[in-house]
């Protein structure tokens, strides 16, 4: 095609695939995105993220791959340029190993409605369609409804070798099937590892430092009396202890910033110390950015924001300018509003909590986060009645369709529920007291787990972690895992 005919000034969406296996491949994928940005690619949507083996050339190490959408002015070979010089930038050689390692690989899958044919670039890439690592990644960035609604999307379709388009050539190339063999695996990055949520439920236990929780309100505001009920998680088998020094009960009220940072700060530094947490997370639960900073800086590995940032501002910009995965809940108002009987009404309640969720997940991708390192919760006992909980635990998988509708990836996310000793168990079984409501944790969680919940938040670790195994032990044996109809 003729190529200055493409004016300049015209924004074209396109897709770019990211691969490396040499170095921090973590830190170069960040690096990558940050010169895109610099460089004119506007990203607009991140694929999750995949650890691959190797293909043709098998002796090297193993690949992270992923792919993003983005929108730019450049033409196609000045985009080309573009690209090969973060390459360079990023200590590619120009003459290396084909199919070889490198710190970064960069190719363009699509641009605009547009085909392309020359000596340099050939759009659409001509071995999308025989490639599971480029083709995973390519699925998550497009939603099922999307042949429907989107005319780039519709057109990228068409350049399928398949008539089903992407989604037939994925499935035909074994689709989510291939997750379950170990050439290709979904991973998000936390700290300096690779955590693959699909292989176990993740037990997170909570560690509440305040006077005023519901469950177990001042029981642990001495460091010695958290560091001890630490220690009892991990004997028990915890996969996450969670940390929170600011109630979200209903009407709980919203202490100062400094007060939740002097709360916070010292347990967390004792408990990031404990030798005994080698191979565990933590999590901090909080909505105000400035304790989630001070959190981050003091070895936080996951932010827990029950606001997914609506109350504050300056949350995402945090996160994004972080290393660690974000988990988004599900919630309307704020703890002393989300009760009221505006915050109750719901059209679909699935349907609706996905949607606003999805809403408040872009909103935080297009702040800078990756989709990669987002995790979503639904929000029991958060703006819900007794029959709205039991409508999300029992529809998970419909929580997941929804998002999946407008993007795959993130109907990928791991998605964590936290019925724990929640009001709506005591009112269906008589149990006033929240201590007395384990049992009817263990069963509410033990029916999420079987409709694909990845993590579980808990008060009680040692029931839970054995509801959690034997659930894993029965999906493995039937071989189920959920997916998404495509």
């Amino acid at each position: 095609m003729d190529f200055a005919s493409l004016e300049t000034t015209t924004l074209e969406e396109v897709v770019i695939a990211l691969g490396s296996n040499v170095g921090n491949r973590m830190n170069n994928f960040r690096e990558a995105l940050r010169l895109m940005k610099d460089y004119g690619i506007c990203v607009i949507r991140h694929s999750c993220l995949y650890e691959t083996e190797p293909v043709h050339v098998t002796n090297q190490p193993r690949f992270l791959n992923a792919a993003i959408r983005g929108t730019t002015k450049h033409e196609p070979h000045e985009l080309l340029n573009i690209l090969k010089k973060i390459e360079k930038e990023m200590g590619r050689k120009e003459n290396g190993l084909r199919y070889g390692p490198r710190p970064l690989d960069l190719d363009i899958l699509f641009y605009g409605k547009h085909r392309i044919t020359s000596d340099k670039l050939i759009i659409p890439h001509e071995r999308i369609w025989e490639r599971p690592f480029v083709l995973a990644p390519l699925v998550d960035l497009l939603g099922t409804e999307d042949i429907d609604n989107d005319h780039i999307v519709s057109y990228w379709h068409s350049l399928s070798i398949h008539p089903g388009g992407v989604f037939q050539a994925w499935e035909r190339l074994g689709g989510e099937s291939l997750l379950a063999k170990g050439g290709i695996q979904r991973v998000v990055p936390i700290g300096d590892d690779l955590w693959d949520f699909s292989k176990k439920t993740y037990v997170m236990g909570i560690l509440n430092l305040t006077p005023d929780s519901f469950s177990d309100g001042g029981k642990f505001q001495s460091i010695d009396s958290a560091v001890s009920q630490v220690r009892l998680m991990i004997s028990e088998g915890v996969d996450i202890i969670d940390i929170g020094a600011q109630s979200t009960r209903p009407m709980a009220s919203r202490i100062s910033t400094q007060e939740e940072i002097d709360r916070l700060i010292p347990v967390l530094k004792v408990v990031r110390g404990m030798a005994e947490m080698k191979g565990k997370l933590i999590s901090v639960d909080t909505f105000n950015s400035e304790v989630a900073l001070e959190a981050i800086r003091n070895g936080a590995d996951i932010l827990n924001d029950v606001s997914g940032g609506s109350l504050d501002p300056n949350m995402h910009m945090v996160i994004a300018d972080s290393d660690v995965p974000y988990m988004i809940m599900h919630m309307r108002g704020d703890p002393c509003t989300m009760q009221n009987k505006e915050n109750l009404e719901y059209n679909d309640i699935c349907k609706d909590v996905a949607s606003e969720l999805y809403e408040r997940v872009r909103e935080a991708e297009l702040s800078g986060i990756p989709a990669w390192r987002i995790m979503i919760d639904p929000g029991i006992g958060f703006s819900k009645g007794i029959a709205h909980n039991l409508e999300i635990v029992m529809e998970l998988p419909k929580i997941r369709e929804e998002m999946g509708k407008k993007s795959i990836g993130l109907s990928h996310a791991p998605i964590l529920i936290g019925p724990s000793r929640k009001r709506f168990l005591g009112d269906i079984c008589g149990r006033p007291e929240a201590s007395e409501r384990d049992p009817a944790t263990v069963a509410c969680v033990t029916a999420g787990i079987l409709k694909g919940a990845t993590i579980i938040r808990v008060h009680n670790v040692r029931d839970n972690v054995d509801a959690a195994r034997l659930c894993d032990a029965m999906m493995k044996k039937k071989g189920s895992k959920w997916t998404i109809s495509i």
